[in-house]
């Protein structure tokens, strides 16, 4: 990967390399823009190939960050920290409180929350050595693990998605195909179950299969069989990419919403499913509870006024999809184009503002 062409390619601001030997941290931490405010991402940790792959998902995952805090209405910009290393086996004290100093010397620029392979316990930890972190344990006034509010975002956004597809958001009597059981996919569906909806389940742990089966009477399948269950409702919520040329036409849903980062594939695979009439609700606005969540830590938490924030990400869809219906635009353009448009609306104040103030200095 040439990293200066590929950051400018997307435009990004900063990439930086951390590293602590005592602790064994090998860390990159990305910054792709801070037009809105403070880059405010997680920390993922996970077993990468090589550290280009590593460079490349913090890179992907930043820019990511940036457009669905636009689009969730934060006045936050987008970054990302990933940490070379396995979660079960290679986590110290020192190795995070060591990334806590590295992000403590971003001044501000960069926030950091739990991701994929962290904790919040882990959190607590980079607390120790700066302010710069959410999703802490709630002892120190913080929210903790934000699952369950990712978990109502993403309930909310599928009524949404129903809405549009069927003309009617109850999702009550509706087949639902759940693909990963993790925290946000089972409290995901306990909602489902709640209204009534008909699960279908799949995963590569079987302990997790078997608690969502007895707990809210879903019917388990092998994980290669779920793309193809007779279903209305197709929710990823494991791996990304899982949208490509070989699951799409096996699809029977008409809507897809989950919980998964990047699920598309490539891009074109989203034009493709807008030309099949699928439904599908762009991953990094149906998924934002969870960083909506954290992000009222940085006014002192109050769970009532996160919540209400959240309930926000229906509108948005239903926003986006009016914009894909009107423009004949599959739904991840409109979703990029609201995200985009917001940035320059406030990249232009900010420029116009910084003028206005070099005219007074001098002088005129």
């Amino acid at each position: 990967m040439e990293i200066f062409n590929y950051m400018k390619k997307y435009d990004y601001e900063q990439l930086v390399f951390c590293q602590d030997e005592a602790s064994g941290l090998k860390a990159i931490i990305a910054i792709h823009d801070t037009t809105l405010g403070p880059a405010l991402g997680g920390s993922r940790m996970w077993t990468y190939a090589s550290e280009e792959d590593a460079i490349e998902d913090a890179l992907r995952l930043a820019r990511g960050m940036t457009y669905k805090n636009a689009a969730a209405g934060l006045n936050l910009g987008g970054g990302k920290t990933v940490i070379i290393g396995d979660p079960f086996k290679d986590k110290n004290e020192e190795m995070f409180r060591a990334l806590g100093r590295f992000i403590q010397g971003l001044n501000g620029r960069y926030i950091t929350a739990e991701d994929v392979g962290t904790s919040v316990s882990d959190m607590d930890l980079i607390h120790e050595e700066t302010n710069y972190v959410t999703g802490i344990s709630p002892a120190f006034g913080s929210s903790g693990n934000p699952s369950p509010v990712t978990a109502y975002g993403v309930f909310l956004g599928m009524k949404a998605a129903a809405k549009e597809a069927f003309g009617d958001d109850n999702l009550g009597g509706r087949k639902v195909a759940v693909q990963g059981l993790g925290n946000v996919a089972y409290t995901l569906c306990e909602y489902l179950h709640k209204e009534g909806a008909h699960l279908v389940v799949t995963d590569i742990n079987q302990a997790a299969i078997d608690r969502v089966v007895n707990d809210f009477g879903a019917k388990a399948v092998l994980p290669d069989e779920i793309y193809e269950q007779d279903v209305d409702i197709f929710a990823p919520c494991a791996l990304g990419a899982i949208i490509n040329d070989t699951t799409i036409p096996k699809l029977k849903a008409k809507v897809i919403a989950g919980s998964a980062n990047n699920q598309l594939a490539e891009s074109k695979h989203g034009k493709v499913l807008h030309e099949l009439g699928i439904i599908y609700a762009p991953d990094y606005v149906i998924n934002a509870g969870g960083v909506i969540n954290v992000a009222d830590e940085l006014y002192g938490y109050n769970r009532d006024r996160a919540m209400k924030r959240v309930e926000t990400i229906y509108t948005s869809l239903e926003k986006i999809f009016a914009i894909s219906k009107e423009q004949d635009i599959p739904t991840y353009l409109a979703a990029n184009h609201l995200a985009e448009e917001r940035i320059a609306r406030v990249a232009k104040t900010r420029s116009t503002f910084l003028k206005n103030e070099k005219n007074i200095l001098n002088g005129r």
